[in-house]
């Protein structure tokens, strides 16, 4: 099996072509999903972060505000870290435990959707391809201003404050040019899909991590015979 990691830009549509890779029959590890599933009322992350931000970050309901945690470690480099310390090895942890299922079935690929694929650079040398799904400037502020109902002083932040778009698709190995009609935007996944299934490179990493796998095993056997015989 190999790995695809997906990622892009705040509002450039990365969510709408993980989306379309689902419908396509794509295995998708989804780690905003993961994100949101790890902070649910009573879980380790969300008892951590009661702990560390306090009341004011929570809802009646007992859940988090994800509006006011974010504008709170939006606003201070240093509680950005520790919410990044509570969540990401907890978010890491079931990105691998996904992966090995999908490996257990038998997958021939898994995507990765993955926001700060660069940023953390995490699993990157992980790593057969990277997509990054880009729009125009001025497009991807006026989905972040719509979608997130922003002033367009503070959309522009949260723009900035990433890694430029620009940046992430000098890194990629593929862009899927997100600015036109979802009609566009699904012809080029599916062409996408069909190079990534016409690829036999899960084949090379059978051949090579498994005959790695004979190998140490060959190699125990042997020295647990000589022992045996010494």
């Amino acid at each position: 099996m190999f790995l695809v990691g997906l990622t892009g830009g705040i509002a450039t549509g990365k969510s709408t072509v993980s989306l379309m890779m689902k419908e396509l029959g794509v295995p998708v590890v989804d780690a905003d999903l993961i994100a949101r599933q790890i902070v649910e009322p009573g879980k380790k992350a969300w008892e951590k972060i009661r702990q560390v931000f306090g009341e004011e970050v929570f809802q009646e309901s007992g859940e988090i505000d994800r509006a006011k945690l974010g504008a709170v470690v939006f606003a201070d480099v240093e509680k950005r870290r520790a919410i990044n310390k509570i969540t990401h090895p907890l978010i890491y942890s079931e990105i691998r435990s996904q992966v090995f299922k999908h490996l257990l079935k038998g997958e021939q690929f898994v995507v990765l959707d993955l926001p700060l694929l660069y940023e953390s650079n995490k699993v990157t040398s992980y790593l057969y391809k990277t997509i990054v799904v880009a729009c125009e400037d001025e497009i991807q502020l006026e989905r972040l201003l719509t979608r997130n109902q922003y002033t367009e002083k503070e959309a522009i932040a949260r723009i900035e404050a990433q890694m430029p778009l620009e940046k992430k698709c000098s890194m990629a190995d593929i862009i899927i040019e997100n600015s036109g009609s979802l009609a566009n935007t699904r012809k080029q996944v599916e062409g996408i899909v069909r190079l990534l299934r016409s690829s036999n490179h899960h084949i090379y990493n059978r051949v090579v991590y498994g005959g790695m796998l004979l190998a140490f095993i060959f190699l125990a056997v042997f020295l647990l015979y000589w022992f045996c015989l010494g």
